[in-house]
């Protein structure tokens, strides 16, 4: 421990005070100086006197220490913990050096952002206490408050003989020493790591190697890296490692039993500013032929998708028995009695206590009406590690008894009022229900789309239509859309939720939004502002990976987003529902006359179709992903009427209408159930869109396809033409208004002005007076926006008309393929 005594102002006094001379004395000093100068103090003399000040403060401190240890009993410093109201909670091996702090340096104060008390550990101090009943207080600090009080002794310790010793350095008015870190610790000082495997830190220069990357980094943060196994604390390994089982390098080191940690072990370490736990992060079990596998969030995110993607659902809805019961194939049932279902689902995150928990209660009959109850509590993304116990029970009412128990043990609520009347209120460090609706999430509802070709061959439906449909109800685009959002936990089925649930989240991220767009908070006390939040959002919507939002931007991509999807998903559940039965069925017909409209493909000799093809053409420019360009083909053109719709001659009678690209949505699959069924909607939350809550449109197809492109391996997706009335007032912005809500109140139309805009010389008129603005991509005026293309926003979704559906497909530009034969 490095601490200083800085000089307080009664010792500044007394020193001036023995430096008064008098006027024979100065001149006699200046005299002396005069003949022999000193050398002035250089900065070196400096921090060597600091530094032999901090050994003697040092030495004082471990001494006095010492003399605590030798006179005092573990149970008398909880005594003077609890006496000075400090934190006395824990194992005797932290209660010593926190109360030696406190008796050496000063009580602590309390918490200066929630009022809780503070906790020394180590060189840092950190609060116990709970920002709300959802979030523990994130409060830590190297410089924590103290009070200027007198030190409290209680009886136990006032006829000790260290008595007056510890009154004496608990005195106030006596000079303490201000304890200060001379230099922060770093991650990994005095750690020898060791590395193998190729690791995926490659976004690097090319010369510049994924290993040699690490070892800058490792060495940045205080550690050194060995190239042999020999003597270092841990070995980090690629991802390829699990899969190949190891190499030679990985079984020396499982053989001399030092630890094996996977390559997140670093960047986790780093990000959050301290060496995490070894054992959080160990692979070589997982090589062992008795691997235990590796939780979804320690996963690489590549492997992770993977898994996510293949998992199956283990509760699709409301009544669906749990998939490790194996009840669910022999006809069992979730027990209803008295209007009660008795599944429940319960989710808590709290990051601070490395909590992000879930837990499945079922009391499920068989077919032989025999009772059984299932009970499953672990870590999300974990599951191979969670508890679980099924046991029968003769009588039911001790089930539901026993039930009702452990959901109040575990929520701090009645499971009655919360199932009857959805009354719950959120307990500290308790679980809070997730409200699981009646039916069937599309994970488990939908069909794969190999299992979905053989019902479009079949179909009444055109062929384009049915093609169109077997997208849209295809399991594998909502499973994508969930995991590249990280809410793809196959343990709660976050696609079947009710819609009071998703009210719940839709009104607590709304007031969030509001808070933060008048937040007073800075620093420390804005930090705990924002980690409420967040473990509030998690704990509603779990996710394999929750972490902290730091700016609107985050909230905007993960939150706004995310809810918006999820919603979206749900809708899309409630459409599809179960599809098991036969394909020969026609399933996609009676999933098509859900969506109350009518879906048509375009003629490719048409005028509509060629001059769709010409808008696009004229309008893009290639989506950039990482250093490939990606150029777009026309693969079909739908005609869309929606009767949740204003038709086109309804739009007709309204001013100023223009034809443009739809542009508020990342993946035109995982949304296009809400589309079809329930027209355009403007965003709820307002946060994603920089024109708050408006539909959001562009006349570049360029900025269109940014949020159609899916994914490098999933080149199809759509793009959506609309008919938009701006109305009889324009507001031309050449960047967003920072505040919308006379825009959404009035209902005005919004033309925010790019950096890029189409040649006005080759815009032209549609239908008599629908205006195309197409035209080739040139600069604008306005250089500074913040905006690339021309963005228009429609506050009143009876102002837009959904008229096409562009089917396209993503070409990977500059690659040269050889066609040449091979020889023979």
């Amino acid at each position: 421990m490095h601490v200083k005594v800085h000089e307080t102002r009664s010792q500044a006094h007394g020193a001036s005070e023995e430096r008064k001379v008098t006027g024979k004395q100065k001149a006699e000093s200046k005299s002396q100086d005069s003949a022999s100068p000193k050398k002035a103090k250089t900065e070196e003399d400096t921090v060597q006197e600091n530094e032999t000040l901090e050994n003697g403060i040092r030495a004082e401190f471990e001494k006095f220490c010492k003399t605590i240890a030798e006179h005092l009993s573990v149970k008398q410093m909880r005594e003077i913990l609890e006496a000075n109201s400090q934190y006395s909670s824990g194992d005797d091996d932290a209660v010593v050096p926190r109360c030696q702090d406190i008796m050496f340096f000063g009580p602590l104060d309390n918490c200066p952002i929630c009022g809780g008390k503070l906790e020394c550990s180590g060189d840092s101090y950190h609060c116990v206490g709970d920002y709300s009943e959802w979030s523990s207080c994130v409060y830590s600090t190297m410089e924590p408050p103290r009070r200027e009080e007198s030190l409290k002794l209680p009886k136990s310790v006032e006829s000790t003989p260290i008595a007056d010793l510890i009154k004496k350095r608990g005195d106030p008015k006596k000079s303490r020493p201000k304890k200060e870190i001379s230099a922060p610790r770093r991650p990994f000082d005095g750690m020898l790591i060791s590395l193998a495997g190729r690791l995926t830190r490659t976004h690097v220069a090319k010369s510049f190697c994924a290993q040699q990357y690490w070892k800058s980094k490792i060495e940045k943060y205080g550690g050194k890296v060995n190239n042999s196994v020999t003597g270092v604390n841990c070995l980090v390994v690629s991802p390829a490692e699990r899969d190949r089982g190891g190499s030679s390098k990985v079984a020396e080191a499982v053989e001399k039993g030092i630890p094996v940690v996977r390559e997140a072990w670093l960047s986790d370490s780093i990000e959050k500013e301290q060496s995490q736990s070894l054992d959080a992060y160990d692979i070589a079990s997982d090589i062992a032929v008795e691997g235990r596998g590796i939780p979804l969030d320690k996963m690489d995110p590549s492997a992770e998708a993977l898994e996510t993607v293949t998992a199956e659902l283990k509760v699709f809805g409301k009544r669906g028995v749990h998939k490790d019961t194996k009840m669910q194939d022999e006809g069992a049932r979730i027990l209803e009695k008295d209007g009660l279902l008795y599944n429940c689902a319960l989710s808590v995150c709290n990051q601070k206590r490395e909590l992000n928990d879930f837990c499945v209660m079922q009391l499920i009959m068989s077919p032989e009406n025999r009772l059984h109850m299932y009970y499953r509590k672990g870590r999300i993304g974990d599951s191979l590690r969670a508890d679980d116990k099924l046991e029968e029970w003769e009588n039911v009412d001790d089930a539901i008894k026993e039930f009702a128990r452990l959901f109040e043990e575990l929520t701090g609520n009645e499971f009655e009022s919360w199932e009857r009347e959805k009354k719950i209120q959120k307990k500290h460090h308790k679980f809070f229900p997730i409200d699981i609706d009646d039916g069937v999430e599309v994970r488990h509802g939908a069909l794969g789309l190999r299992q979905l070709g053989s019902a479009a061959a079949h179909s009444k439906l055109d062929p384009a239509v049915a093609n169109f449909m077997k997208v849209l109800c295809s399991q594998e685009i909502y499973r994508y859309a969930l995991m590249e959002l990280g809410h793809d936990s196959p343990e709660i089925p976050i696609g079947m939720l009710t819609d009071l649930h998703l009210r719940r989240c839709e009104e607590i991220l709304l007031h969030f939004v509001q808070k933060v767009k008048t937040m007073k908070e800075t620093g420390k006390a804005a930090e705990g502002v924002w980690n409420e939040f967040c473990q509030r959002w998690f704990t509603l919507l779990p996710s394999t990976r929750p972490f902290t939002f730091r700016d609107y931007a985050d909230l905007a991509e993960h939150a706004a987003s995310a809810y918006e999807t999820i919603r979206d998903i749900n809708f899309a559940s409630r459409i599809i529902e179960d599809m098991s039965g036969s394909t020969l069925d026609d399933p996609l017909f009676e999933r098509y006359k859900k969506l109350r409209c009518s879906v048509s493909p375009l003629e490719k000799e048409s005028d509509d179709y060629k001059m769709i093809v010409n808008y696009l053409e004229k309008t893009y420019e290639p989506v950039k992903v990482g250093d490939m360009s990606y150029g777009v083909s026309v693969e079909n053109i739908l005609a869309v009427e929606l009767s949740a719709c204003p038709s086109l001659d309804e739009i007709k009678k309204l001013p100023n209408k223009v034809l443009l690209w739809y542009k508020e949505f990342k993946s035109f699959e995982a949304l296009a159930e809400r589309f079809l069924a329930f027209s355009l909607f403007t965003s709820p939350t307002g946060v994603h869109g920089r024109f708050g809550r408006a539909i959001v449109c562009s006349d570049a197809a360029a900025e269109a396809a940014k949020y159609g492109f899916t994914a490098i391996d999933r080149p199809e997706g759509f793009l959506v033409l609309a008919v938009a009335s701006l109305g009889e007032e324009i507001r031309e912005f050449p960047s967003p208004p920072k505040d919308t809500r006379a825009l959404e109140e009035k209902k005005i139309g919004v033309k925010g002005l790019g950096r890029r805009k189409t040649d006005e010389k080759e815009h032209f008129f549609w239908k008599d007076d629908i205006k195309v603005p197409c035209g080739k991509l040139i600069p604008s005026e306005h250089n500074d926006s913040v905006l690339e293309y021309n963005e228009y926003a429609v506050y009143d979704p009876q102002q837009v008309s959904i008229r096409y559906l562009v089917a396209i497909k993503f070409d990977e530009q500059g690659v040269v393929y050889d066609t040449a034969e091979p020889e023979q």
